[in-house]
C-alpha cells in the first residue's frame, strides 16, 4: 500500500495510536499537532490523505480543511475529518468545510482502515475540488 498519510492531532495519545494503527496497515505516515504544523508538513510530504481533527490550537481543523481545500495545491489531498463531536450538524459541518469524510471518536480501529482504503482507491480525478 504504502500511501502516505499527514495525521494532525494535538492530542498525544489519539496521535500516537492513529500513527501505530496506520503504519501497521502500511501507511507511510507524518503527523502534526497543529495547523502551523499541518502546513509546514505539507511543504515537505504530500499525502494522499489527511486525518484532521476538529479541536486544534489556534486555527481548527474546520478552518483549515477550508483553507487546503481553497487552495489548488492542495485541493486534491482526501481530507477526513476526526472528532469526538457526533452531532448530525457537527458532521454537516465538516462536510461543508471541503472534508471527503466524517469520523467519529472514539476511533473504530477495525473499521477505520476498511474506511481509509475504501477513500483512496478513489482516482484522483475522481475527488471532489472542494469548490
Amino acid at each position: 500500500m504504502n500511501e502516505p498519510v499527514l495525521v494532525v492531532d494535538d492530542n498525544v495519545d489519539n496521535l500516537k495510536l492513529m500513527v501505530f494503527l496506520l503504519r501497521k496497515h502500511g501507511y507511510r505516515v507524518e503527523t502534526a499537532v497543529d495547523a502551523g504544523g499541518a502546513l509546514e508538513a505539507l511543504e515537505a510530504f504530500r499525502p494522499r490523505l489527511i486525518l484532521m481533527d476538529v479541536q486544534l490550537p489556534g486555527m481548527s481543523g474546520l478552518e483549515l480543511t477550508q483553507q487546503l481545500k481553497a487552495d489548488p495545491a492542495t485541493r486534491d489531498i482526501l481530507i477526513a475529518i476526526v472528532t469526538a463531536y457526533a452531532m448530525k450538524s457537527d458532521e454537516a459541518r465538516a462536510l461543508q468545510s471541503g472534508a471527503d469524510a466524517y469520523i467519529p471518536k472514539p476511533i473504530d480501529t477495525r473499521t477505520l482502515p476498511v474506511l481509509l482504503a475504501e477513500m483512496l482507491r478513489r482516482p484522483p480525478a475522481d475527488l471532489p475540488s472542494g469548490a
